[in-house]
């Protein structure tokens, strides 16, 4: 693994680790708990998805190329843009959520998010508008 990856890598979870304690030390535990957990919710989430037998494949497909996609130091937009650097990823997220969805709806959503409702609407609101 290129060390600039590596680095990459570890600078993210310092940001990550950083806002999860602001919200600790500001007395949010439930929004610190929600932002913790959101990431490996998704993941458990995208699991369930893609082990489900009532998500048609092509649906299936385009949840695995979006994780390849966010998962790539590839993109559309550069990341080191700040802001904008980040607008394709969510644009992505939410087109993928919205064609991954319109089979089964927020029910399917509700049914299989692991995490707080609080991490589930934000995921609902992107699916969904």
């Amino acid at each position: 693994m290129p060390t600039w990856i590596l680095i990459s890598l570890l600078v993210v979870i310092a940001i990550y680790a950083i806002l999860v304690a602001v919200l600790l030390l500001s007395g949010r535990r439930t929004d610190a708990r929600a932002l913790a957990g959101f990431i490996p919710d998704c993941l458990v989430f995208v699991k369930r998805l893609l082990a489900d037998p009532a998500v048609p494949r092509r649906r299936k497909v385009a949840l695995v190329l979006l994780v390849l996609y966010l998962a790539s130091p590839i993109d559309l937009i550069p990341d080191f843009f700040p802001g904008i650097g980040q607008l394709d990823d969510a644009l992505a997220i939410a087109i993928v959520l919205r064609y991954a969805f319109r089979g089964g709806g927020r029910e399917l959503l509700r049914e299989r998010w692991p995490g707080p409702d609080s991490s589930r609407a934000l995921v609902e609101r992107a699916a969904f508008g």
